[in-house]
């Protein structure tokens, strides 16, 4: 069976479907306070709050705003910290990780405020998200992990026993699972459509195709060149991500593009996709595929994304892959095409944290290693915030790194490959021998 339907545009995110990209090209202001590099979720959140603080803002992006991972991520909505305990306390020391852990809710709480706030018609819903265990030993972590969750969060967590896990999904892969039940679900492209309606409506410039230069400190201020002309800003704030490219080489350093690929099939049957997913949650498992799932905002098709591969591929090889693993979860969908399959950089740190910084004038946030759809916005928020003073922009990600490594000089992560090699012939076939255990 070929995996790909007779109608697949392989590379066009299924989020895509509908979309109306607007003519940005009205030239950004001479003179601003705050100038923002690129318009994201991070940077459309950072230019409302810099906007809503009194500060004059405009923002740029080298591209078409939106293309880049903000319409092209699974639109999954949690913000429990990634790392362990344990590993943020050896990381960062007690003090930053019990802040990290107590900013889960407010970040989450963010989100859905502003959606509320905007009135953003982008398909959320309190789904609950699900993180299920490959191994008996993944479960046991997440025992543990809820523990932690509960003392230093306060956001709920449920751990579900294997014995229970089909209320959930309909698959016996899995040894048991953790549940948080007040994340949710929304519809990516639209969510950035709102976030990006909300700014014009502000009457903030958003300048498209607009690669700026580096910031150049004259006065007191900062100079930035562009193709429509030289901008001179109190302060400016990099909000470029996975897409960082030079000259801004120093934060290119140390945030490197981890591609992630995701497939949607052709519409399911309602009675099928009631037996796969009878809990209709957000899905990530805990082997190193990293793959994660859901239903479409519809609810006619499974989205399913994953690590197809730690380098770029063809969208035909990363959608045998996913297809492959889904089936692996899911044998009933093995004869199931896909009609989309896309990719996206994620921003990875190498410390899998995020970090809100600053030089000077320039400030940033970025190194949300898979967790931009709450974190982007909060952080960048919090971003203009500290660059315009203001207390609000007080945050333990202050207090994070981003570090470099001699891995990564910048440019393109070469090492990307020697670690796609080994992940592919190691760590996934150790977890899978694990898991037959």
């Amino acid at each position: 069976m070929a995996v790909l339907s007779a109608d697949a545009r392989p590379g066009l995110p299924y989020w895509w479907e509908g979309a109306v990209w607007p003519a940005l090209d009205a030239p950004p202001p001479a003179a601003v306070d705050l100038l923002v590099l690129g318009a994201g979720y991070t940077g459309l959140s950072a230019a409302i709050a810099a906007h809503d603080a009194g500060a004059k803002v405009a923002v740029v992006d080298a591209g078409q705003p939106g293309q880049g991972a903000s319409t092209r991520n699974g639109g999954m909505v949690g913000a429990h910290p990634r790392l362990s305990w344990d590993r943020l306390t050896e990381l960062f020391g007690e003090e930053v990780a019990a802040g990290v852990f107590a900013e889960a809710a407010p970040s989450l709480a963010f989100v859905q405020d502003a959606i509320a706030r905007e009135g953003i018609d982008c398909d959320f819903a309190q789904t609950g998200r699900i993180q299920l265990a490959w191994t008996r030993a993944d479960h046991a972590g997440q025992r543990k992990l809820a523990e932690t969750v509960a003392a230093q969060s306060g956001l709920p967590c449920e751990v579900i026993a294997k014995a229970d896990l089909r209320r959930e999904v309909g698959t016996d892969s899995y040894h048991g699972a953790l549940l948080f039940p007040t994340h949710g679900a929304l519809h990516p492209r639209k969510y950035h459509d709102g976030l990006l309606a909300a700014v014009l409506r502000r009457g903030i410039t958003v300048t498209a195709c607009c690669r700026a230069g580096l910031p150049v400190a004259e006065g007191g201020a900062y100079r930035v060149e562009t193709p429509h002309g030289t901008v001179r800003a109190g302060k400016v704030l990099v909000a470029t991500g996975g897409y960082t490219r030079a000259p801004f080489r120093r934060l290119a350093r140390r945030v490197f593009p981890l591609p992630s690929y995701l497939i949607a099939t052709e519409p399911v049957s309602p009675n099928l996709l009631g037996e796969l997913a009878p809990g209709k949650r957000m899905m990530v498992e805990t082997r190193a595929r990293h793959s994660y799932f859901r239903l479409s905002p519809d609810g006619t098709r499974v989205l399913f994304g994953g690590r197809a591969s730690m380098v770029d591929v063809r969208p035909e090889v990363a959608a045998a892959r996913l297809h492959a693993t889904m089936s692996e979860v899911w044998p009933e969908l093995a004869e199931t095409q896909v009609s989309h399959v896309w990719s996206g950089n994620t921003g990875y740190s190498f410390t899998h944290m995020p970090h809100v910084g600053s030089e000077g004038g320039v400030h940033w946030a970025m190194g949300f290693s898979g967790s931009g759809t709450v974190m982007a916005p909060y952080l960048g928020a919090k971003a203009a915030w500290r660059a315009l003073g203001d207390p609000r922009g007080e945050t333990a990600y202050a207090e994070t790194t981003l570090r470099t490594s001699w891995l990564h000089p910048g440019g393109r992560p070469w090492f990307l490959q020697a670690a796609n090699l080994w992940y592919r012939m190691v760590v996934d076939r150790a977890q899978n021998l694990a898991a037959r255990r």
